[in-house]
């Protein structure tokens, strides 16, 4: 399924009380999650022990 398809799929299985705004944030989740998975298929990750390192640093 291409882009335009995904988008038009997404919009049609939305409410019908839908507004602008909602679509635009459907739109934004799923960009992010689509990002996200690419990133993580590409390998770009940090490891859990890494985040507890950086956060420990942070929250301490």
């Amino acid at each position: 399924m291409n882009t335009k398809e995904e988008v038009l799929k997404l919009i049609e299985d939305l409410p019908e009380n839908v507004t602008i705004d909602d679509i635009m944030k459907e739109l934004y989740v799923k960009s992010k999650i689509d990002k996200g998975i690419q990133e993580l298929n590409s390998g770009k990750v940090v490891s859990h022990e890494k985040v507890k390192e950086k956060l420990g640093k942070w929250l301490n």
